[in-house]
């Protein structure tokens, strides 16, 4: 009898959910929000399709020829929408000058957070900016596998588990494929995030137009998390969002992200790209506070790519190791917050704000970012 892997060690990719013939597993959401793979033992002919594309059941080391780069985009437009230095609106935007398609994480018309299809150029903002909750891939697998059957040029982005997923359920290379991931922290669970939105909607009693992230008005370093509503907007510094606070000291993250098999420098995916933060250390004529990628290239093919956008790129040849002391979520698993238990068994009972303040938000914390001077929390402005 086929046997999923352990739930503490799923990392939610649909590999196996995409390639099963007979439809004979769904993806279950759990108390965390996190869909978890489940197996209608009446419908299962035990093919063993799904052990064979887990990334987990099949992790394998990998060993690439790297090149790794601190840039920004010379289209100062195109970075300061970007969530670090721009990079890849560039490569989005080469693959479909070939005529070519780009799937990512994207919004869909509730803000919740999906894997798409994207097939225009004036469409790629969908796709930019990060989004910290893990996104619902679906059935996106197969989409990507019917492009490339049509001999279309694809560019897929996600999180690491996602592109070994994709690759491992493709079963075999494809000339016209090209991924890209990125150093990730953690993927949040959207069923917290579902909370969060449904306070600020209370909150601001407003629904919003458009929600960023990474909002970098007040520099790259310093960024806020934005509520951009019809007349005004509501902006926090990250540092202070209720729901960056649970995502950064790793309340809200998923069980797999805590042991994650993905921390590598050798990697599938042709290029990874991260925050450079260090980039004042290691190369402090390139910081300008508006953002700079660490651009990391795993494959021949990320070398081609990188060739065909260098000339819309600020670029300079950097030391992966060196980068790596400042973003150490390349190769390291975050520790769990003793309090995520408890977090989550009040998910229900108690107020989104006093949920947070009392299981991860430190007040400390605003307090020496006062004494430091800087002004954490900016109102709902015009």
């Amino acid at each position: 009898m086929i046997k999923i892997i352990e739930k503490s060690n799923c990392c939610g990719c649909h590999s196996c959910y995409n390639i099963c013939p007979q439809n004979a597993i769904s993806m279950i959401t759990d108390d965390k929000g996190f869909k978890y793979p489940i197996i209608d033992k009446t419908k299962c002919i035990n093919c063993g399709l799904c052990e064979k594309v887990c990334p987990i059941l099949n992790n394998k080391k990998y060993k690439n020829d790297i090149y790794a780069y601190a840039c920004y985009n010379k289209d100062i437009t195109e970075r300061m929408k970007s969530s670090s230095g721009g990079v890849f609106i560039l490569i989005a935007k080469e693959i479909i000058k070939r005529n070519g398609v780009v799937f990512g994480a994207s919004f869909d018309d509730k803000f919740e957070v999906i894997h798409t299809k994207v097939t225009k150029e004036e469409d790629l903002q969908k796709l930019m900016g990060s989004k910290y909750v893990q996104s619902n891939i679906k059935e996106i697998y197969k989409d990507v596998k019917a492009e490339l059957q049509k001999n279309k040029y694809v560019l897929f982005t996600g999180t690491p588990c996602q592109i070994e997923g994709l690759k491992y359920y493709l079963m075999k290379e494809y000339k016209k494929l090209y991924t890209q991931d990125i150093v990730c922290h953690g993927v949040s669970s959207p069923l917290v995030w579902e909370k969060y939105k449904k306070f600020r909607k209370i909150t601001d009693s407003q629904v919003p137009q458009n929600i960023n992230f990474r909002n970098k008005d007040d520099g790259w370093e310093n960024f806020n998390m934005t509520f951009t509503y019809k007349v005004d907007s509501f902006k926090i510094d990250h540092n202070e969002d209720l729901f960056m606070q649970s995502f950064l000291r790793n309340t809200i993250l998923r069980d797999s992200c805590y042991n994650c098999h993905f921390k590598k420098i050798n990697r599938l995916s042709d290029i990874t790209l991260a925050d450079y933060w260090g980039i004042e250390k290691n190369h402090p004529e390139m910081n300008d506070n508006k953002g700079i990628s660490l651009m990391i290239i795993n494959s021949s093919k990320g070398y081609e790519l990188f060739n065909c956008i260098k000339e819309n790129l600020i670029y300079k040849d950097t030391n992966l190791k060196d980068a790596i002391k400042y973003n150490s979520a390349m190769i390291n698993s975050v520790k769990q917050d003793k309090n995520r238990d408890n977090f989550f068994n009040h998910l229900e009972k108690l107020d989104f704000d006093i949920l947070v303040k009392k299981y991860t938000y430190k007040p400390s914390l605003l307090k020496k970012m006062m004494q430091k001077g800087k002004c954490a929390i900016k109102k709902i402005y015009k």
